[in-house]
C-alpha cells in the first residue's frame, strides 16, 4: 500500500462543505509485518465509520511512514524534528481529532510498531480521544489493548472503555481474504464511534487552546 492511498487532506481540501465540518478519525494500521491482517480490518472498520457518519475517516499505515527505531536527537516534546520520516509523521497525526489504532497482539503485548510511532511524537496526540480495534486469538488482543492505553494516557490521549475485539482472527475471512463481521462487532463498533465523538467534540476547546499555546511558545 503506498503512503499516497492514505493520504490525509486538510479539511480546507475537502470537497464537500459537511464534510470538511466533520472532526477527522483516523484508523491507524498499526503492524507493519509481511503478511498482516490489519489493512483488511482497518478497511472494514473505515466503511463502516462512513457509513456511521459523525467522523471524516480517514485511513493510516504506519508501514508507508516506514518509522526506525526512534532516532531524533532531540526530545519530542520540543518538537524539533530533523528526520524527514518524523516530519512526515508528525504532520500526519496532527490533523486527527481522533484515533482509532487496529491492532494485534504479539505474546501478551502490543507490536512493537505501536510504542515507536506514538513515542516519536507528544503535542500531536494531546487531548485527544482514542479507541482500540484488536484482534488475535482467545483474547482478540485485549491484553496489548490494556497495556497500549497505559502509553496513550501518558500522552494525554483519552483511552475509551469500549472497543472491538475479534477473538479467533482466522475465522474471520473469506475466501479473498476480507474481513468478515458479525452482528456482535458491528454493535461494539457502532458503540465505540458514538463514544469516540462525544469525547472528540468535548476536547476540541482543549485541542485548540492547547495548540495556540504550543505555537506561541514556538514562536516566543
Amino acid at each position: 500500500m503506498s503512503h499516497a492511498a492514505f493520504a490525509y487532506l486538510p479539511l480546507a481540501s475537502q470537497p464537500d462543505s459537511v464534510s470538511a465540518m466533520k472532526l477527522q478519525l483516523q484508523i491507524i494500521i498499526v503492524s507493519t509485518r509481511p503478511g498482516r491482517v490489519g489493512p483488511s480490518i482497518a478497511r472494514w472498520f473505515h466503511e463502516f465509520a462512513t457509513r456511521h457518519g459523525k467522523f471524516e475517516p480517514v485511513l493510516v499505515d504506519l508501514a508507508d511512514f516506514d518509522l526506525p527505531l526512534y532516532d531524533e536527537p532531540h526530545h519530542p516534546r520540543l518538537q524539533k524534528y530533523t528526520k524527514e520520516h518524523t516530519k512526515r509523521w508528525s504532520a500526519s497525526v496532527a490533523t486527527g481529532d481522533a484515533y482509532v489504532f487496529v491492532t494485534p497482539e504479539y505474546n501478551f503485548c502490543p507490536p512493537p510498531p505501536f510504542g515507536n510511532a506514538l513515542q516519536y511524537l507528544y503535542h500531536e496526540w494531546n487531548y485527544k480521544p482514542c479507541g482500540f480495534v484488536s484482534y488475535g486469538g482467545v483474547s482478540g488482543g485485549m491484553r496489548a489493548v490494556q497495556l497500549e492505553k497505559q502509553l496513550a494516557t501518558a500522552l494525554k490521549m483519552m483511552p475509551m472503555p469500549e472497543g472491538v475485539a475479534v477473538p479467533m482472527i482466522s475465522q474471520h475471512f473469506d475466501a479473498q481474504k476480507n474481513f468478515v463481521t458479525n452482528d456482535l462487532i458491528d454493535s461494539a463498533a457502532r458503540v465505540l464511534l458514538d463514544e469516540l465523538h462525544k469525547w472528540a467534540q468535548a476536547l476540541k476547546p482543549m485541542r485548540a487552546a492547547h495548540q495556540e499555546a504550543v505555537r506561541v511558545s514556538a514562536v516566543g
